[in-house]
């Protein structure tokens, strides 16, 4: 069972490298951030109406690993999935591969608890069960 990953193509831009024209490596996280962002807006939701509903979803922890860099106007893709997932707590893992040879650039995770807006620790299971449910099915890899 492989979980259901979710792609999205972003193009290096000249503002996010170095002199050397080589991506400027805490854009990765950036680019972690887009690829989160997009995933849960596949689902019909937007980080916007979860905030809504009391829903924040800050970051605890996060791992990168840099294998190869991305260069000025490299196409890449930053695919996102679910990696653990529980009532109060949720990993999001990512690969960042460049579009034209399908070279692997970064690979890293992002561990998040599920708050209220005052940032006290929630049970997604009981405060959102669809949101809930739409994860941990995400992660099981059944859409």
């Amino acid at each position: 069972m492989r979980p259901t990953i979710y792609s999205h193509r972003v193009r290096a831009r000249y503002q996010e490298t170095d002199q050397m024209g080589v991506v400027y490596h805490a854009n990765y996280l950036n680019w972690f951030e887009v690829g989160r962002t997009e995933f849960i807006r596949h689902a019909g939701l937007t980080y916007r109406e979860l905030e809504e509903k009391g829903i924040l979803l800050p970051v605890m922890d996060a791992r990168i690993t840099y294998k190869k860099p991305a260069r000025y106007d490299d196409e890449v893709d930053i695919r996102t999935w679910v990696g653990l997932i529980s009532p109060v707590r949720l990993t999001f893992c990512y690969e960042i591969l460049r579009v034209a040879d399908q070279e692997l650039l970064v690979s890293g995770e992002t561990m998040h608890a599920f708050t209220n807006s005052d940032l006290k620790p929630i049970r997604l299971s009981r405060s959102e069960p669809d949101v809930y449910d739409w994860l941990a099915t995400m992660h099981k890899g059944e859409e």
